[in-house]
């Protein structure tokens, strides 16, 4: 259930989705609030859960994974059974970055980078059509990236 954040917490928050390396200074600065108000306010984002967490965004192609595809993939049966195996396969795969359950036309979309379109035959290949519950996989190639943003739009 979404928590109630005020026009504060939302402003930290956006400041933090752009730059978490941010000192508490600088971002008690750009929010209007002295530091240790402010650095109340992340620890509570923090304990809340509403920070998960931390990371570096890494640059695919300068660490050799600078294929991206998405893999829509059709199951054999559509049960508890199937869908709990084929998630716990996928986890175990760090090629796969994202993986949705979906309705409509096919029962998984996987979002999986790769060195290059090589590499990615392989996997599927070697990895992902091995999955028990796989009866078929389609494979989609982007051409180019238009937008890839990993800030959630606060309101």
């Amino acid at each position: 259930m979404p928590v109630t954040l005020d026009a504060i917490d939302r402003h930290i928050l956006r400041v933090l989705q752009r730059d978490g390396r941010v000192s508490n200074v600088d971002l008690a600065r750009e929010v209007g609030l002295s530091p240790s108000p402010c650095l109340r306010r992340v620890r509570l984002l923090e304990e809340a859960g509403i920070i998960d967490r931390y990371v570096a965004v890494l640059d695919p192609a300068k660490v050799g994974a600078g294929l991206t595809v998405f893999a829509r993939v059709w199951f054999k049966t559509q049960d508890a059974e199937v869908t709990l195996r084929f998630g716990e396969a996928v986890r175990r795969f760090p090629e796969v970055m994202e993986c949705y359950l979906t309705t409509g036309e096919c029962d998984a979309v996987l979002r999986i980078v790769t060195a290059d379109l090589h590499s990615y035959w392989r996997f599927q290949a070697d990895h992902l059509t091995r999955i028990p519950s796989v009866l078929s996989v389609k494979t989609d190639v982007p051409m180019e990236t238009l937008k890839r943003s990993y800030e959630l739009p606060l309101r």
